[in-house]
This record gives structure tokens, C-alpha cells and sequence, in this order.
């Protein structure tokens, strides 16, 4: 099965998961996970609490690794590739983490200018104006010199979201953006990550269990569920909603309860 999927054509634009198998040993979180992410557009995996959103997003930029599956980014397979191949396409991807994960020490400004200093060989002032234009893209400008204490949440995502971009990546993954936000909050930064797909042109993948959220900002989806432990719908929410096969999708998507088996012990992912 791996060869076979390892031996399939990828797309040349756009970002292709085949048969990822998760698991944690012999402790499988789900398998057989297959989805395409169109250019410019925005892709919500969704799903329950523990059913392991977070855990394909990390195999997708590549934080753990699978044995079984395929992830290529424009036709550039990930799985296998040479060191250097690699490290090329990390420097293609930008990740908000759900905690933002700044640095509690540096500036926001500082926060920002580490991926170009690390990563290019861009001059001093360069940096400044980049880390500059890319605060203003996020509503964030004149806002370098604070410090990330002091920072409210809905700004702490904005900064994470402009150290994110500081490389101009094509893909831009979110873990759990609206997360900790109030609703008018979240609204707005809905809306940033919106302007910013149509206006970078970015691949937009989202990890989300937040139901305004998918609504507003989704073009496609994947819905992982925590029973069979694999993909069981894949399509526009808006459409899902009323028309997905399965019931647990539905109801997922209508905020219904479903009638679940019990199980002894529950393991978040």
C-alpha cells in the first residue's frame, strides 16, 4: 500500500496528503487519510477534541514523521526527501501554534525578525523594514517594541501570524486560531485570515473545532472521526452540514449530540 501511494502522480500546485497512517507505537490515532489543498485557498481539518486534528498537522510540516503515507507540496514530495530538498520546503511554510508560541523575552518586532535572521541573509535594515511591513499587514504596525506580555490575545495571534508570514511561505498552517478569543475577536481575525490568503495568495490549512470559524473561512474540509479512526467526509462545511452521508458529521456541524460508544479511557491527540 505505501509503495503504491508513494508511486501515484502528485499535483503539480497544491499541497496532497495520501494514506497517512498516524499512530503513536502500536496506538493508531487515524489512518488512511488522503486530501488535496488547492492553491490559494483555505482547508479546515475538523473533528472532535481528541480525535487527532493537531497530530496530522504536525506530520504534515513535518514536527513527526509516518512510515506509512505521502505528503508533496507542489509536486515536492516531503516523505523521504533529501536533507537539503527539506529544508527547502520548511522554509515554505508558516505556522501560528495554538499558544502562538512567541518568545516571552524578545520584542514583537524581535519575534518577527528571527525566521530572517535565521534564514536569509537579508542586511539589518532589511529585516526592520520587513518586520515593519509584515506587522502592518497584520494590524499590528508601530507595535514593535512591545513585548509579548503585554500583548492582548487577539494581538498575541496577530503577532504569531505575522512571524508566520516573515518568509512570504505559500502555506500558512493555524492550530486552533480563534482559540481563547472572544467572539467579536475571533470575528476579525477571521476576517485577517481571509485578506491575507486573497492577498498573498496563501494556501491556508487550519486546524479548528470552532463552528463560526469553519463557516466563515473555509473553502474545503476534512472531518477525522474518532470511531473509525479515519477521514469520513471531505467538502465544503456550508455543504456538509445538511448533505454530509455520515450522521456524526452532521451533527458535529449542527452542534447536535450523538449517541457515542463508551470507551474506557480517552486519549487527546
Amino acid at each position: 500500500m505505501a509503495e503504491l501511494e508513494a508511486q501515484a502522480p502528485t499535483p503539480e500546485r497544491g499541497l496532497a496528503v495520501r494514506g497517512l497512517r498516524l499512530a503513536f507505537g502500536d496506538t493508531v490515532v487515524q489512518h488512511d487519510v488522503s486530501f488535496y489543498v488547492a492553491p490559494a485557498s483555505i482547508f479546515v481539518i475538523m473533528g472532535v477534541s481528541g480525535c487527532g486534528k493537531s497530530t496530522l498537522l504536525r506530520h504534515i510540516i513535518d514536527l513527526q514523521r509516518s512510515a506509512v503515507g505521502d505528503i508533496s507540496f507542489d509536486g515536492q514530495r516531503l516523505v523521504n526527501a533529501e536533507p537539503a530538498r527539506r529544508a527547502a520546503l520548511q522554509r515554505r511554510i508558516g505556522v501560528l501554534f495554538q499558544s502562538t508560541a512567541l518568545w516571552s523575552s524578545m520584542t514583537v518586532g524581535e519575534n518577527v525578525a528571527l525566521p530572517m535572521q535565521l534564514h536569509t541573509h537579508m542586511r539589518a535594515g532589511e529585516i526592520r523594514d520587513q518586520v515593519a511591513f509584515k506587522l502592518a499587514l497584520v494590524g499590528l504596525a508601530g507595535q514593535e517594541q512591545r513585548m509579548p506580555s503585554e500583548l492582548s490575545g487577539g494581538m498575541a495571534k496577530r503577532a504569531g501570524l505575522a512571524r508566520a508570514i516573515a518568509l512570504d511561505p505559500d502555506y500558512l498552517f493555524l492550530d486552533e486560531p480563534s482559540a481563547g478569543l472572544d467572539p467579536i475577536t475571533s470575528q476579525r481575525l477571521d476576517a485577517l485570515i481571509m485578506r491575507m490568503r486573497d492577498a498573498l495568495g496563501l494556501s491556508v490549512i487550519a486546524v479548528s473545532h470552532e463552528l463560526p470559524s469553519i463557516f466563515t473561512i473555509a473553502d474545503d474540509s476534512i472531518y477525522l472521526d474518532n470511531q473509525s479512526k479515519t477521514a469520513i467526509a471531505h467538502g465544503n462545511p456550508r455543504h456538509l452540514v445538511e448533505h454530509a452521508e455520515d450522521a456524526r458529521v452532521r451533527a458535529f456541524l449542527k452542534r447536535e449530540p450523538i449517541d457515542e460508544p463508551a470507551r474506557a479511557t480517552t486519549n487527546e491527540y
